[in-house]
């Protein structure tokens, strides 16, 4: 919701930033408009139960609060739930991959990162190194994900120093997983039987041989026994 009021320049007025101008004011209807602009885009961005409860509200401000009450605590058995949900994925790597990100940003925005107050900013790198551990966090509970046939990529994954990023990472398990699927060749045992079988269809020299030996492919000699055929020559007969 903040991403879609901001790009509209609309957030302004459920934060609190523009106050409720008096009734004779000139903006008074530019505000009104803005106002029942924004109570519309809340109330089809939510389901109709939640709906119901707060149409009746009568500045958008209103409704942002209420919402932001119910639904912005901290709840415990959620983030329970949705650590649970992380690590019981197991599915194709995009799938498994896309589902798991979703988690982890729903996760984070119940657990964001702290962010400074001080009057003067800190210049320490504490807050830098707590966004580095918690993205190696993730690219771990990637990896620990994954199945046995990835244990090649996680070794040289998990060797790196720094760890790469989560992105980087996918890219390394997929091309993993293409070589793992790839065609094998055929085997030398395999090989040599389609040899055998191609040597034994290829016919034998010049005629058929009904003796059931091959004959050799350098000579010109073949039987001419015909049993049942009347000829001049002898049934017995090897013509040269």
């Amino acid at each position: 919701m903040k991403c879609a009021l901001g790009a509209k320049n609309k957030f302004a007025f459920v934060d609190g930033s523009i106050p409720v101008p008096p009734p004779d004011d000139l903006n008074r209807s530019a505000w009104e408009r803005c106002k029942h602009l924004i109570h519309s885009w809340i109330l089809n961005s939510v389901s109709p139960q939640i709906a119901q409860t707060i149409v009746f509200h009568e500045f958008a401000i209103d409704v942002w609060i209420e919402v932001q009450e119910r639904f912005s605590k901290v709840d415990r058995d959620l983030i329970a739930s949705l650590r649970s949900a992380i690590n019981n994925l197991t599915k194709i790597v995009l799938d498994y991959l896309t589902e798991m990100k979703s988690l982890w940003e729903e996760l984070n925005s119940h657990r964001p990162m702290p962010v400074c107050t001080c009057p003067h900013p800190c210049r320490c790198e504490s807050v830098r190194a707590a966004r580095e551990f918690r993205m190696e966090d993730q690219v771990i509970q990637f990896l620990t994900g994954l199945n046995e046939n990835f244990s090649v990529v996680k070794t040289q994954v998990l060797l790196m120093d720094p760890l790469p990023s989560i992105n980087k990472v996918y890219s390394m398990v997929i091309q993993e997983e293409s070589n793992n699927t790839a065609p094998t060749l055929v085997s030398i045992e395999d090989s040599s039987i389609l040899v055998n079988v191609s040597d034994a269809r290829k016919p034998y020299g010049h005629g058929k041989s009904n003796s059931g030996f091959p004959q050799s492919k350098n000579t010109s000699r073949y039987c001419t026994n015909k049993p049942h055929a009347s000829s001049n020559v002898s049934s017995n007969a090897v013509v040269f």
